[in-house]
């Protein structure tokens, strides 16, 4: 039977009410940090129960990294990789990419916060494994694979190490401030890892 045209939908509800505490805590966590921010607060902003909020998860962790993934699309969508052709091209669009969103003040308060986070809460440490940073990972060593077999790395190349070469230093130089994340300085990584790595150059 249909439903009435004035009986609400309880998932359209629920989809709001989500919506909006997503909303809520992406905010908050922007005006006045992690640190200081409580479930009591996302639910305010938010308008729904402190309840509603813990149906659906378990930590103010947890519901921050669901917000960063809702308002970076990349992030959260299907992952897919620059293949040219052309390896140092194809990585140093990567890595400028990254470098900028690295860079980018929005992305560094709520980044830094979720990094603290998943190295105290195991769950959301496998959250963020299972959703995020393996898939990236895993498609990342797709491309090197296809450059391995392509020719433009060594036959020997160990890819797991590729990886880490790539993205390591980025993370380390936002981690603890050493300097700045630029065009320049991600094309510098691409090099040093076609030097490490490479057959062909970049």
């Amino acid at each position: 039977m249909a439903r009435a045209q004035n009986t609400p939908d309880p998932a359209r509800r629920s989809e709001q009410s989500r919506a909006a505490i997503l909303t809520a805590a992406g905010e908050l966590v922007a005006e006045i940090g992690f640190g200081k921010l409580t479930i009591e607060k996302i639910a305010a902003r938010a308008g729904v129960g402190k309840q509603t909020i813990y149906r659906w998860w378990p930590s103010k962790g947890a519901v921050v990294f669901d917000a960063f993934l809702a308002t970076n699309e990349n992030a959260s969508g299907s992952l897919a990789l620059p293949d040219t052709g052309d390896l140092g091209e194809d990585l140093r669009a990567l890595l400028r990419l990254t470098a900028l969103e690295l860079a980018d003040p929005a992305f560094n308060r709520t980044g830094r916060a979720l990094t603290a986070e998943v190295l105290t809460d195991p769950d959301l440490l496998r959250e963020y494994r299972e959703r995020l940073l393996d898939p990236l990972l895993d498609v990342t060593r797709d491309r090197l694979r296809a450059a391995r077999e392509a020719g433009q790395l060594q036959a020997d190349a160990d890819l797991d190490l590729a990886v880490e070469l790539l993205y390591g230093p980025l993370y380390y130089r936002w981690l603890h401030g050493l300097g700045p994340l630029d065009d320049g300085y991600a094309d510098q990584v691409v090099a040093a890892l076609l030097g490490a790595l490479g057959t062909t150059g970049g």
